[in-house]
């Protein structure tokens, strides 16, 4: 089948609520290329098997519209507190912001305060656990003044947003499972755009990476299955471990390997080999080069300009006869839908090293920017420069089981509705 039939009705697509905030989702996609931006200086900066049945935990996976994100969140219990925080495969080290701070955001959930919790306790500047924040944020560990000196940590995410503080050892809560003695950032000073969240969960590759911190009990392994809606009652899930038995894939997994880079060692990379769009093949130059980013963290997948440009081309050819409508943000090509009632989008698949592939769903095909389809764009973008690494963002993984073996190094993907959980 080539394409999908899309309603163009009145529907909360996740990262797309159709309701007037036409200019905050400006802002947020804005922000969202900065931090793509970010990843790129980056990763120039750092250049410059068989599942087994572990242990496993399954946490509810939310839209984060409802508190001014794009991102997808999800609840954890620290210090017997929840806290509410950004699901990121591209950062490692988590954190939530901490009472006394000296700058703080507004969140929704009360601010952790470590002082009336009996299980926290500061990490110590002269540890091993302090120097291995250079490798998982870039950024080496400073002493306090305090004796003994604690171990302060900062983080930016290059849209202008950061957190700094001390790292801090607390009990965490996931779901049914329990982690003592987990390593985190207590923010102090806070900033940026992160809406309501309390703060950010890291799934990256380093030591510090919940992933990491978890690996005896879950087997280094994770999944997640991005719900498309924020309808009351839908939720997607981050399931910590192997169990497969609890996955409700609609098509078989398809595993491919991760690509190994000992410079890029944090995040996920994997060898983009082709595009399909309405089963017709893409050519292009910058298929199978350098390997391609998968995060949580970014909203709209970034490809290379070749690749971005045969896509387009195709996608213009196979969906045409509608009426253009302006560009949007960082999304260069739309339409205004207004007049139709349902209208066939083409297929979108993308494929992998080993014959892995992970269809788009129609909802991350196209993102509506209007409520009454005037204005409907093509969910992709360009990357500025061939040379910049390539990403595939959260848009485009809805209603997908998307599993990483860090054991194994790969990375499997099958269609799942992440909706109906």
């Amino acid at each position: 089948m080539g394409a999908i039939t899309l309603e163009l009705k009145h529907k909360n697509y996740c990262s797309g609520k159709m309701v007037d905030w036409n200019e905050q989702q400006q802002n947020l996609l804005i922000l969202d290329n900065l931090h793509v931006q970010y990843l790129q200086s980056r990763i120039k900066n750092m250049i410059s098997g068989n599942i087994k049945d572990v242990s496993s935990t399954e946490i509810p996976l939310t839209c984060g519209i409802r508190l001014q994100t794009l991102n997808y969140i999800a609840t954890i219990e620290l210090g017997s507190r929840n806290m509410t925080v950004i699901v990121d495969t591209g950062s490692d080290l988590t954190w939530v912001q901490c009472q006394p701070c000296k700058s703080c955001y507004n969140q929704q959930d009360p601010v952790f305060d470590p002082s009336i919790s009996p299980s926290y306790q500061k990490v110590l500047c002269n540890s091993s656990t302090c120097h291995a924040l250079e490798f998982a944020t870039g950024n080496s560990g400073v002493c306090s003044s305090s004796s003994p000196p604690d171990c302060n940590y900062f983080v930016s995410y290059g849209d202008g947003s950061y957190t700094r503080g001390e790292l801090g050892r607390e009990h965490l809560g996931l779901g049914k499972a329990s982690v003592n003695d987990f390593i985190f950032g207590c923010g102090r000073n806070n900033k940026g755009l992160f809406g309501g969240v309390s703060g950010l969960m890291g799934l990256g590759r380093s030591d510090l990476s919940l992933v990491s911190q978890t690996s005896e009990i879950f087997g280094g392994l994770f999944s997640y299955c991005l719900p498309s809606t924020q309808d009351a009652g839908a939720s997607g899930s981050l399931i910590l471990g192997g169990n497969s038995s609890v996955f409700k894939n609609s098509t078989p997994i398809t595993y491919t390997n991760m690509i190994p880079n000992p410079q890029l060692a944090t995040f996920y990379i994997l060898n983009l080999t082709g595009i399909s769009i309405g089963g017709k093949q893409l050519q292009a130059s910058g298929f199978a080069k350098g390997g391609i980013l998968i995060d949580s963290g970014t909203v709209i997948t970034r490809l290379p300009p070749s690749i971005y440009s045969a896509l387009k081309a195709e996608f213009l050819k196979q969906f045409s006869g509608f009426p253009s409508a302006p560009g949007f943000s960082i999304l260069d090509t739309c339409f205004n839908l207004s007049a139709y009632q349902e209208v066939n989008i083409p297929l979108v698949k993308m494929e992998f090293e080993g014959n892995a592939e992970m269809t788009v769903d129609v909802t991350g095909i196209v993102y509506f920017v209007k409520s009454d389809a005037s204005q409907v764009c093509l969910a992709l973008a360009s990357l500025s420069y061939e040379d910049e690494t390539g990403i595939i963002g959260n848009y485009q993984q809805k209603n997908q089981r998307v599993i990483y073996d860090t054991k194994n190094s790969q990375l499997g993907f099958a269609g799942e509705d992440c909706s109906s959980m």
